[in-house]
């Protein structure tokens, strides 16, 4: 075995570090060098001790999380996993714009099976860690759509760690085509997607919501899955539509990035548009051969800028993916080509 992973704790509570430091440490590849009670003791150690992770409270006397991170990643980029109440959501959203790695929720209550699922957790994120890149911001024959000539242009997107600026970078790239439809498979816990959906829809052109079953899909709009449920692309009398069913047992993730492709190239066929962002594991891969089986575009994040190229690279990796592009690329390349597509179809 090789050298431990090493880890620093930042927290207000003694309660919390001492919870913190036992989970992480139940592993023998991680080694909690020490912790801190307040953020500017925080930034000390990390400048001192140069730890592989961090984890991170945000509300914390002396130095807040959000300007701990600020100075953090100009003086010393990290990895810093944010450990989060549920009642906080939009200051996590933030904490993640600001260069934090992934975030954690905190149990509403600590008892065995809770704690349990929370050092799973824990350590699950802290080994992605060891895969950050530093500063990483990171056919068979064609069916035809029996959908109406009107309907909007559909891009479906997925992503996991990293993914939340990693969304948000791409519906600013494109802003210039705003009557465009977005569906994500984003892998999140189900009480933080309704406040992710609400983050967006605030800072750009389109409206941005919570993915309800049986919404139809309309121009200009972006839909995120529910946590805890699939987002699955359906037609009906000419028309898309969502559907939102809850996982089987079989289903390693829910919402799946798989499930959302899959549906995807089935409804739309060729005009299908499938994006696998940033994130651990294979989630995607499957997702798009179905989109290139049916002669669709399937494009995932470039490894200079993913903040974790697990589902970029495995999704690379089946032969199915059309183009790979950095963060800042992907957004102008996606909105060139739905305006291509306009043009063809005289739109």
């Amino acid at each position: 075995m090789g050298r431990p992973l090493t880890v620093l704790v930042i927290d207000d509570s003694a309660t919390n570090r001492r919870t913190l430091t036992t989970l992480l440490e139940s592993s023998n590849e991680v080694m909690v060098l020490d912790w801190a009670g307040d953020g500017e003791e925080g930034l000390k150690k990390v400048l001192d001790l140069k730890p592989d992770v961090v984890t991170l409270d945000l509300e914390m006397p002396r130095l807040g999380g959000h300007t701990f991170l600020r100075l953090l990643m100009r003086a010393a980029p990290t990895p810093v996993i944010v450990i989060s109440s549920y009642s906080h959501k939009s200051d996590v959203f933030k904490a993640l714009e600001l260069g934090a790695f992934d975030f954690i929720a905190k149990p509403p209550r600590s008892t065995p099976e809770a704690l349990e699922i929370l050092r799973r957790e824990l350590l699950d994120k802290v080994f992605a860690a060891r895969h950050v890149k530093s500063g990483g911001r990171h056919g068979a024959a064609l069916r035809t759509s029996v959908l109406s000539g009107d309907a909007p242009q559909v891009i479906a997107v997925g992503a996991s760690t990293g993914g939340p600026p990693a969304v948000q970078r791409i519906l600013e790239g494109l802003a210039s085509e705003p009557t465009v439809s977005v569906l994500v498979s984003q892998h999140m816990p189900s009480q933080f997607t309704r406040a992710f959906a609400e983050r967006l829809d605030r800072i750009g052109p389109f409206t941005v919501t919570e993915a309800c079953d049986g919404d139809v899909v309309a121009p200009g709009h972006v839909y995120i899955a529910p946590g805890g449920r699939h987002l699955v692309l359906t037609e009906r009398g000419g028309r898309m539509e969502l559907r939102t069913p809850g996982p089987v047992p079989a289903d390693k993730y829910a919402p799946s990035v798989d499930r959302l492709f899959e549906s995807a190239a089935e409804v739309l066929g060729s005009r299908a548009v499938a994006v696998v962002l940033t994130g651990m594991g294979a989630d995607g891969a499957q997702g798009v051969r179905y989109v290139r089986r049916e002669g669709g575009e399937s494009w995932a994040e470039s490894e200079d800028t993913a903040v974790v190229f697990g589902m970029p690279k495995e999704a690379i990796a089946t032969g199915a993916v059309t183009r790979v592009l950095t963060l800042d690329s992907m957004g102008p390349e996606l909105a060139a080509l739905v305006r291509r597509r306009r043009q063809s179809s005289g739109q």
